[in-house]
């Protein structure tokens, strides 16, 4: 016997069908937004402390440097993502300076967030604790000293400096162990084209390019690795906070970094 459907029945169907189509619907912005406009990345490490700090959440311009298959979504848990195309496409290199997050180059997976510091063809040389770019001393000004960690997890005051490169970006650094850390020293490194060199703002306290791919480091970093340049600080927790314990937000949650430039 055929059996009649009822006009409630219908109405649910249609419901249902309506609200499968607004969540598909939704999920397809969202992953648009995501893959060519900002996404989102948290700061597990305190490698640029102080312009970034543990628990901190950023939105990342994705169109910034234009878009490669490092741009693409991956697929969770594989080792696997679009292979679409080779290079980069609207492509629009770094400025000195920006806060960039890039695939590890040793691996091509893992997400690491440095300062663009020096570009192809610059010659970098860390000497006694500073920097140089193209045989020239970037200038530092010491300002007031802030505390962080040091290697044995201790709060202590550090040396703290603005920094201006060239260009005229300044910005905060600290150096933890002074002068005299394991990076202070370093051979001259010459940029070669197409790749970038990529520092830390705690310098005493980052795996970055001065430090090869060989020896664990990050060396330099090619263009096509870029994922976007970080832009605004939107969410931010205390070190070790769970984000998902919501109820402890009016405490855990670092209010006056909310909104903040992330470079």
């Amino acid at each position: 016997m055929s059996r009649n459907v009822s006009v409630a029945e219908r109405r649910d169907e249609g419901g249902l069908l309506e609200t499968i189509k607004v969540i598909v619907q939704a999920l397809a912005i969202a992953l648009v937004i995501r893959t060519l406009l900002f996404q989102p990345f948290n700061i597990p490490s305190g490698s640029m402390i102080s312009t970034l700090l543990i628990g901190d959440y950023v939105f990342v311009s994705k169109y910034a440097y234009g878009y490669s298959n490092y741009s693409l979504p991956s697929v969770p848990y594989f080792d696997w993502r679009l292979d679409l195309f080779s290079g980069r496409v609207l492509a629009s290199p770094p400025k000195r300076g920006d806060v960039v997050v890039f695939k590890l180059p040793r691996d091509n997976e893992t997400d690491y967030i440095k300062r663009v510091i020096g570009l192809p063809g610059d010659r970098i040389q860390m000497i006694e604790g500073r920097l140089y770019i193209n045989g020239e001393i970037v200038p530092r000004q010491p300002k007031a000293k802030e505390r962080s960690e040091n290697r044995e997890g201790r709060e202590v005051e550090v040396p703290t400096y603005t920094e201006t490169l060239p260009g005229g970006v300044a910005h905060t650094i600290i150096e933890i162990e002074g002068d005299r850390g394991m990076n202070d020293n370093t051979d001259l490194l010459v940029v070669p084209p197409n790749h970038y060199f990529m520092m830390g703002d705690n310098r005493d306290n980052s795996l970055d390019s001065r430090t090869s791919p060989e020896l664990g480091g990050v060396g330099f970093v090619p263009f096509e690795n870029l994922v976007g340049r970080a832009e605004i600080i939107f969410f931010s927790l205390e070190k070790d906070a769970p984000a998902l314990a919501f109820w402890r937000w009016p405490w855990t949650v670092r209010w006056d970094r909310l909104f903040k430039p992330a470079h």
